[in-house]
């Protein structure tokens, strides 16, 4: 199997797992409901998040839709580069590559809940579980992301494609700084 065919891969394996997870809890549980996994130090506590990751909010309608176009050029940006870094003469560090992947995957993750989850779920409710086709709760890119996982040391309530996002850019950010570095070096030589 090629890198790119494995850097893919991984990519849909992470959304599936980030839409599995959210599916699960949106179809299972009412909204707020938390079930202890670790006691209280670690919940899966049902939240929808209206904004950005870990919750925040920023710009009512116009803010979420320009989020999600903003998740959506992000998307295709990254699937860009990775695509363009893949095809150097040079090697690329393959962790390179599998950081920008889980950030493009976290992406992915959040845009397909804003995009499509108002028009395919009914309204999450503390007193009632979501399903599935009974008619959406808002329109295109204007639905909720699902988020779960809660930890008593970190208060935001985040999901999967969050922790891909956040994973991404701190292992690459720790550990390939110099990669970018010298990137931004080649890029001033060659202008």
């Amino acid at each position: 199997m090629t890198k790119g065919k494995k850097l893919f891969l991984l990519g849909l394996i992470l959304v599936v797992i980030d839409q599995v997870t959210k599916i699960l809890v949106k179809t299972n549980m009412s909204l707020g409901e938390a079930i202890p996994v670790i006691g209280d130090f670690f919940r899966i506590c049902f939240v929808e998040n209206e904004g950005m990751a870990f919750g925040w909010k920023w710009g009512g309608a116009f803010g979420k839709v320009l989020l999600s176009s903003f998740r959506l050029v992000l998307f295709v940006f990254l699937w860009y580069w990775i695509c363009k870094l893949m095809k150097r003469e040079t090697k690329v560090p393959t962790g390179v590559l599998v950081g920008l992947t889980l950030i493009a995957a976290g992406a992915l993750g959040n845009i397909i809940d804003c995009w499509f989850y108002g028009l395919l779920f009914s309204e999450s409710t503390p007193w009632t579980v979501a399903s599935f086709g009974q008619g959406g709760y808002a329109p295109f890119m204007l639905g909720k992301v699902v988020d779960m996982f809660s930890f008593s040391i970190f208060p935001p309530v985040f999901n999967v494609a969050d922790s891909c996002v956040s994973v991404g850019a701190v292992y690459l950010a720790l550990f390939h700084w110099r990669f970018f570095a010298d990137e931004d070096k080649d890029q001033k030589t060659s202008n």
